[in-house]
């Protein structure tokens, strides 16, 4: 699926001109001079040779200042593809075609990218690209090598995964192709996640970044998940504003209903976008597929009901897995889900309480041999182990002293709320996490015993 404008900006443009000019001012600090100034390889024949050139950025852009990324002609990009010859071709998105090429400067392998000129993105959304992916550098995005601006010739050169994206690997596949495991898909989705905290809490200002889809997610070796395709990322909000406002842009059946129905952006709706994939990602399901039956087709509209039951979750799991998936995993998973698509953003959590879920996930390493066949012998040994563990279904909460239900396992409990889902998953969740903040309380605590001390002595000495 493409990229698509919800409304049509062409009629927003003509009612609202002023929107559109602030919505652009705000997006990319000196969009338009910007353009101007991206080198063309002709500019780097008439320089000597000179393989970089720097972007002057506002001081209140992006942190870096400056960048530098790699220029390359049309011709070296041209012969680097074989002429971007059929062979050659790897797939196609909203900004355009995307062949697999050989640098002959450095026999490098890369993906090269070329803008289609007739379609839904153009220059703007190229220099977002190109900005983006030369100032944000993390292990779970993807690597931007160079660019070239050839006249009207557009094109973006990254590196190369050679396991092409999540979706090849979900959807659609081959029968003989096996489907991702179960360890394999919980990789995944936290490393996806952890690619969506960069930008949202490391970057300053924060990145949405609005188009986080099953196919924008590229597999390295090993299966190492980097987000891509940054075409649609804005800056996101600073100071005391809530929201950024902006025309609604992204994938259906991915796009947040509140972004959708109101155009504000938040990096919330980043969250229930990783929602969508991280169900796919258990359900093996599309986020939007009309080869279902009716009331099937859009995934979220499917599984929400399905959440209140916990006997209908084995319902969810992707049937290509076999049953080979730990129950108490499953479970888990869901309830990360449940959270991220929540209709009202404020009940969505924030993409560092995601990683801390599914982080936790990753690690708890599901072996379906040593299970025997199928889901069930897992899910027996999983629940005597978790009684086991917790001795007994009830615990005392810690906040008030009062009564909260646990894991119930063995079916007594026939209904859970995502709510109360969510809150039994993070009581169990990263337990190194929960110890090194009650160190740190009991640590602030005495310290302030001690001024406290330390002040009755001086005042009864004064």
């Amino acid at each position: 699926m493409g990229c698509f404008p919800c409304f049509d900006s062409r009629e927003e443009e003509t009612l609202n001109p002023q929107k559109e000019s602030d919505d652009r001012k705000r997006s990319l600090p000196a969009e338009s001079s910007n353009i101007s100034k991206l080198s063309s390889g002709a500019d780097r024949l008439r320089s000597n040779g000179r393989s970089k050139r720097e972007l002057a950025l506002p001081k209140d852009g992006l942190p870096g200042g400056n960048i530098a990324a790699q220029i390359f002609t049309f011709r070296e990009l041209a012969a680097a593809t074989k002429n971007f010859r059929p062979e050659s071709f790897l797939g196609e998105g909203g900004f355009g075609r995307v062949y697999k090429g050989r640098l002959e400067s450095t026999g490098q392998v890369v993906a090269v990218k070329q803008l289609d000129r007739n379609g839904l993105q153009g220059n703007r959304e190229f220099l977002v690209e190109v900005l983006m992916l030369s100032l944000l550098h993390h292990p779970n995005l993807v690597n931007l090598i160079g660019y070239c601006a050839d006249g009207d010739q557009r094109l973006l050169v990254y590196e190369f995964m050679p396991l092409g994206s999540l979706e090849d690997h979900l959807h659609d596949l081959p029968p003989d192709k096996e489907p991702l495991d179960w360890n394999t898909r919980m990789r995944i989705a936290a490393g996806a996640a952890k690619g969506l905290e960069y930008l949202h809490d490391k970057a300053n200002p924060p990145v949405i970044y609005r188009d986080f889809k099953s196919s924008n997610i590229l597999l390295d070796e090993g299966f190492h998940p980097k987000l891509s395709d940054f075409g649609l990322a804005k800056l996101g909000p600073t100071g005391d504003k809530s929201h950024v406002s902006t025309r609604v842009m992204g994938t259906y059946g991915y796009c947040a209903p509140e972004y959708a129905m109101t155009g504000q952006l938040t990096v919330k709706s980043d969250v229930y976008s990783f929602g969508v994939v991280f169900l796919e990602l258990i359900t093996g399901r599309k986020a939007i597929d009309s080869s279902q039956p009716h009331g099937e087709q859009n995934l979220v509209s499917w599984a929400r009901p399905l959440f209140n039951d916990r006997r209908k979750f084995s319902k969810l799991a992707d049937p290509r897995l076999q049953g080979r998936y730990p129950m108490r995993g499953l479970y888990q998973a869901l309830a990360v889900a449940s959270m991220c698509i929540q209709e009202q953003a404020a009940a969505r959590p924030l993409i560092g309480d995601v990683v801390t879920a599914l982080s936790y996930l990753a690690n708890q390493a599901y072996e379906p041999n040593s299970a025997g066949h199928g889901h069930r012998g897992s899910a027996d040994k999983d629940e005597k182990r978790n009684r086991d563990e917790r001795g007994g279904q009830l615990s005392k909460s810690e906040e008030g002293g009062r009564s909260e239900r646990r894991w119930d396992l063995d079916g007594s409990e026939k209904e859970d709320s995502p709510r109360e889902t969510a809150r039994m998953l993070n009581r169990d969740l990263d337990r190194e996490r929960a110890v090194a903040e009650a160190k740190m309380w009991g640590e602030n605590w005495r310290e302030k015993r001690r001024q406290s001390a330390q002040g009755s002595f001086d005042g009864s000495n004064g």
